[in-house]
């Protein structure tokens, strides 16, 4: 089943979604879910029997060649050609991507929809992140596939660490070889910060030289065929003192803990309970700051969290990080990030780079 199908299937069966309702998805990340096509511009509207896909001269060839599950078609007015599609299919309501569309959109849109109940109740949405959750064979094989270009650019990268070296260089490497190996893009802004910096979970490569006795701490990704991988591990350069290795050793207790809890049908919450728990225990609680982990796949961060407030209960085909880390200010820093497939009986880890500590 594609996702057109999957989502007819959920929306329609969804309370108070009729016949007389259609769906708008006007954001890049949905449309590209929807139809498989990547585009700046453009809208997806689906009925329960029709839909189509609107883009502009830019995309219109690409996307007649690319789009299979439905008709492209390049408008000349598209608030008028959306009002006559909905008219000549008897459509009496419009759910739109309310969490995605701006205040302004959503107003000019209702203004020129006359007849249309244009509803913002967030049901499209909840249909749409609801089936992204949810991994097909195909989602998982793609981003198996950027995660391996992502661990092969680790590999490479520990012969370039070495005092003297900056952070800077660390990050712009490990971007070169992820781009040089197959990455369409990096999966974000790629973290890697030495020393005193490692305390910073999300802290800005500079400057700073690497020293022995250095943390280095990198967390990165690779996108591959629109779909991302995240990964983070911490290295020593030189040696490393007994604090340093009981603070690494303790977050990859809470790695391991929270990966051998993950299963279908656990709360989320518990997820991050499980890493936190080993963290807390060791001493280290207010040293642990976020959450446990996040979904990945055609954005960076989608869901299911691993969030202390999470109420989500894990499903088989979920796909979610576990990164749990312990900052001390001004000293450093540890944070060890696997992914992971959440299955009907345990999880699969997607990652295979080393995670014990590596002195370099």
């Amino acid at each position: 089943m594609n996702a057109l199908q999957s989502f007819r299937e959920m929306f329609y069966g969804a309370e108070g979604s009729g016949e007389q309702t259609a769906a708008l998805f006007s954001s890049e990340i949905s449309r590209r879910f929807l139809t498989g096509f990547p585009a700046s511009d453009g809208f997806v509207v689906i009925t329960k029997d029709h839909a189509v896909f609107w883009t502009d001269s830019r995309y219109i060839e690409a996307a007649r060649q690319s789009v299979r599950d439905m008709p492209v078609e390049e408008p000349e007015n598209m608030a008028v050609q959306l009002y006559r599609f909905l008219t000549e299919h008897g459509v009496k309501k419009l759910e739109v991507e309310v969490s995605r569309m701006s205040v302004r959109q959503f107003r000019r849109l209702r203004q020129r929809m006359a007849e249309v109940d244009v509803s913002e109740d967030g049901t499209a949405d909840d249909c749409l992140a609801a089936l992204r959750c949810i991994k097909t064979d195909e989602e998982v094989r793609r981003i198996e596939k950027a995660q391996r270009i992502a661990e092969g650019a680790f590999g490479r990268i520990l012969s370039f660490i070495r005092p003297g070296v900056t952070e800077k260089e660390i990050a712009l490497r490990l971007d070169y070889d992820m781009l040089s190996h197959g990455a369409e893009a990096v999966s974000f802004e790629t973290i890697a910060i030495a020393g005193e910096n490692t305390s910073k979970p999300h802290g800005v490569p500079g400057a700073r030289k690497v020293q022995s006795g250095d943390f280095v701490t990198m967390d990165f990704g690779a996108v591959y065929e629109g779909y991302h991988s995240d990964m983070t591990r911490t290295v020593a350069v030189g040696h490393v003192s007994e604090q340093q290795k009981k603070v690494y050793e303790t977050v990859l207790r809470a790695k391991q803990e929270a990966l051998s809890v993950l299963r279908a049908g656990l709360p989320a919450a518990e997820g991050d309970k499980a890493a936190r728990d080993v963290i807390e225990k060791a001493g280290w609680g207010d040293c642990f700051r976020h959450s446990t982990g996040h979904g990945v796949g055609l954005e960076i961060h989608e869901l299911p969290n691993l969030s202390p407030r999470s109420e989500y209960v894990l499903q088989a085909g979920n796909i979610v990080t576990v990164e749990p880390g312990i900052y001390l200010p001004g000293a450093f820093g540890v944070r060890i990030e696997d992914m992971a497939l959440v299955e009907k009986n345990g999880c699969r880890n997607l990652t295979k780079a080393p995670q014990d500590l590596i002195v370099l």
